[in-house]
């Protein structure tokens, strides 16, 4: 894997590129059209941790077959970057979501084939985007291939390492993501809704103990889907909590003081969708499901 597409330029999209470009050794475009690229340039690209950094951009219409492609970008706009990622895809190409949520790899993967899929996502990462600055830890990727393609795996370990970028390879990638999907539930909702950052959610009881009601519902969950989360996640998830920056914010709380669109129907909407299907209550997610939705519509987004 020697060139990567990166589609989604926030923090994580961000961080990653400027960790390519730092070791030198591969090749990364930010894919998006022509309007969008404009900007970028017109904006001098991003400040990533203090330093500058000028990426380049690559269009639909001077597109080049990429060995990798890196999807970071919001579940919302999802539906029309499938379409858009056609002109640089080939036969070798792997593609990596880095999305919240349990469902963006099959949506992808039903156009363009589960084959060219790795199952991944991104843990223990603070960022933080204003504008052009970007504040950020590295975090680390997890991932693995359900198909067992350790070719794939491979390459892709390869590619973290020589670019400095902590990751793990699980047995069991299928029931890490639904993890932080449990841990996307609860905190990145809870925060968003009592504009509270990391620190709150460490040190605030009330705090946590109603993210850790968002997550039981998970929990319960995924038992109907084969998944089996238990408690030790969420103890896991406590221990990760606690090594988080406490002037961090979660993605969903930058985005509800940015008066942008948050990703609440791919967190409480998939769990009160899965409710349904499984005749099970889901009672805080609901909640949390009609506050969001209730500030989204006071800020007009």
């Amino acid at each position: 894997m020697k060139t990567i597409g990166i589609l989604g330029m926030g923090a994580i999209g961000g961080m990653l590129a400027s960790h390519i470009v730092d070791h030198g050794s591969d090749t990364v475009y930010i894919l998006g059209d022509e309007e969008r690229i404009e900007r970028y340039n017109n904006q001098n690209w991003i400040c990533v941790n203090g330093k500058e950094y000028t990426l380049m951009g690559m269009t639909p219409k001077n597109a080049e077959i990429l060995d990798l492609i890196i999807l970071a970008v919001k579940y919302h706009h999802l539906k029309e970057v499938i379409p858009f990622m056609a002109p640089f895809i080939g036969d070798h190409t792997t593609i990596v979501s880095l999305m919240n949520g349990i469902d963006s790899e099959n949506l992808v993967g039903e156009v363009y084939g589960m084959d060219k899929i790795v199952h991944a996502f991104i843990v223990a990462i603070s960022a933080v985007k204003k504008g052009r600055a970007i504040q950020a830890t590295a975090g680390e990727v997890v991932f693995n291939s359900i198909r067992g393609d350790q070719e794939k795996v491979a390459a892709l370990s390869s590619f973290f390492k020589r670019n400095g970028i902590s990751h793990r390879i699980p047995d069991d990638i299928l029931k890490e993501i639904w993890w932080k999907f449990m841990i996307n539930v609860g905190v990145n909702q809870v925060s968003a809704v009592l504009d509270a950052p990391y620190g709150d959610c460490q040190s605030i009881e009330p705090i946590g103990e109603l993210i850790d009601a968002a997550m039981m519902e998970v929990i319960e969950l995924s038992k109907y889907e084969k998944v089996h989360l238990t408690m030790a996640d969420l103890e896991r998830w406590h221990l990760v909590l606690q090594d988080l920056a406490p002037e961090g914010l979660t993605s969903m709380l930058q985005d509800m003081r940015a008066r942008r669109k948050t990703e609440v129907e791919m967190f409480a909407g998939v769990v009160q969708r899965l409710g349904i299907q499984h005749g099970y209550p889901t009672p805080v997610n609901d909640v949390l499901f009609h506050l969001i939705k209730a500030k989204e519509a006071q800020e007009g987004v």
